[in-house]
């Protein structure tokens, strides 16, 4: 039996987050992109978490072109 892996990323301007995970470790992702986006040293912020972790919770839906816009 295979192992599936999802992948997941963001490009902000010169970072790169590219986040693989198994639909088993989900809930640690989220913990993870969490603690980055209170980490002040790591470019993510709450509003990236938010969004990154809506797509861990429900990969199949499609984003809504509003979040995509960075106020």
């Amino acid at each position: 039996m295979t192992q599936e892996l999802n992948v997941l990323a963001l490009i902000k301007g010169t970072e790169r987050f590219i986040f693989v995970y198994d639909d088993h470790s989900k809930d640690e992702l989220i913990d993870d992109i969490r603690d980055k986006a209170a980490d002040p040293a790591v470019a993510l912020n709450w509003f990236d978490a938010s969004v990154l972790t809506e797509r861990v919770r429900n990969p199949a839906a499609e984003p809504d072109p509003a979040d995509l816009l960075d106020e």
